[in-house]
C-alpha cells in the first residue's frame, strides 16, 4: 500500500535527534511506497531548516495563527495521494521503525477505517501520566464497530492522532477532519467513521513512547477543553454515552495503581487532581456562560479562542 506519514510540527528541534533516525530507517525500507510530510507551524527554533536538511520528505509551512487541529490535518491529507495516511505528533517516538508498518497492517481488514497504536510513557513521566497511558493503551489489541457502543460507551470512538492511521477513502467519505475544533479531531473522526459503518482498530503491537507529566492546573485546563469539545459536538455523547462512567472507572484504576505502588504520599494530589479534572470538564461544558476573557485563561489551547 502507498503510505504517507504526516507529522505536524512546532518548535520540534528538541525531539528531532531521536526521531529522525527512526524515520530515516522507515522511509529507507521502501522509499517508492512511502512518503513523509512535515507540516511546520512557523517554528522559531529552526525546525523547518533542520527537517529540510534531513531530506527525508517534504516540509510545508503554515502560519502559526492559522494552525487548527482538524483543519490543518485535513489540508495535509489533501497534499498526499497515499491510500493510508498515518499521523504522528512530534513528541511521539516509535519504539522501532517497524511500529508504523505494524499499525498499517490493520488495514488488511477492509472494514477498518482507522487504526491507532499503543502509547508507552517516557521513563521520566510521573506516576499519574504513566497510569493514564497504561489505562488507555492496554497490551491487548481489538477492533470495534458501532454495535460495541452499548458495551464500551464513549470509549468506542476513542483513538489518538499522536499515533494513528486512516484509510484515506474512508476519511474523505466522512468529510475529512473537522475544522474549528478546540481538540478532539481524532475522536470526532472516530465517531463519524463508526456511524458510516467502518471499524476502529487498536494495535497494541505498534508502539510509540508518548506521555505528559501534566501539573494539576494543566490537567484542569485540558479537561476544560474536553468539556468545550463535548459541548460543541453533543452528538458524540448522545450517540455513544456520557463519559462519567468511564471517568469513575479511571479514578478507581488510578487509586489501585497508587496502592499497588505504595505511593500513599500522592493521595492528596490524587484527590485534588481528579477534583480539578471534574471541575474543569464541567466548566468547559458550560463555556458559553463564561466571559470570553475567563475562557481563555481556563483553556490549554488559549490561542484557539482568538
Amino acid at each position: 500500500m502507498q503510505l504517507a506519514l504526516i507529522i505536524p510540527c512546532y518548535n520540534a528541534a528538541p525531539y528531532l535527534p531521536a526521531l529522525l533516525p527512526v524515520l530515516a530507517e522507515w522511509v529507507g525500507c521502501n522509499a517508492a511506497e512511502r512518503e513523509l510530510l512535515f507540516v511546520d507551524s512557523s517554528s522559531s527554533d529552526g525546525s523547518a531548516e533542520l527537517l529540510t536538511a534531513a531530506n527525508l520528505g517534504r516540509v510545508l509551512t503554515v502560519k502559526s495563527a492559522d494552525f487548527d487541529h482538524g483543519g490543518t490535518r485535513a489540508w495535509a491529507v489533501e497534499q498526499v495521494s497515499a491510500e493510508i495516511a498515518v499521523f504522528m505528533t512530534q513528541d511521539a517516538l516509535p519504539t522501532s521503525a517497524d511500529a508504523i508498518d505494524r499499525l498499517v497492517a490493520a488495514f488488511v481488514n477492509p472494514k477498518v477505517g482507522a487504526a491507532f497504536g499503543r502509547q508507552l510513557p517516557y521513563e521520566r513521566c510521573h506516576l499519574f501520566g504513566q497510569h493514564l497511558r497504561y489505562f488507555n493503551y492496554t497490551a491487548q489489541s481489538y477492533v470495534r464497530s458501532l454495535k460495541d457502543s452499548s458495551r464500551f460507551g464513549i470509549k468506542t470512538a476513542f483513538l489518538s492522532n499522536s499515533f494513528a492511521a486512516y484509510r484515506r477513502s474512508a476519511l474523505l467519505d466522512i468529510g475529512n477532519f473537522k475544522n474549528g475544533l478546540i481538540l478532539g479531531e481524532d475522536s470526532y473522526a472516530g465517531g463519524r467513521l463508526l456511524l458510516a459503518g467502518y471499524e476502529l482498530a487498536y494495535v497494541a503491537e505498534a508502539m510509540v513512547y508518548h506521555s505528559h507529566s501534566y501539573t494539576v492546573w494543566q490537567e484542569f485546563k485540558r479537561y476544560f477543553d474536553i468539556g468545550v469539545f463535548h459541548a460543541m459536538e453533543p452528538w458524540l455523547l448522545t450517540t455513544f454515552g456520557k463519559p462519567e462512567g468511564e471517568g469513575m472507572r479511571y479514578v478507581k484504576s488510578e487509586f489501585d495503581c497508587l496502592r499497588a505502588q505504595g505511593a500513599w504520599r500522592l493521595l492528596p494530589e490524587f484527590v485534588l487532581r481528579n477534583a480539578m479534572k471534574w471541575l474543569g470538564y464541567k466548566l468547559g461544558k458550560r463555556y458559553k456562560s463564561l466571559p470570553q476573557r475567563l475562557r481563555t485563561k481556563l483553556s490549554m489551547h488559549h490561542r484557539w479562542w482568538r
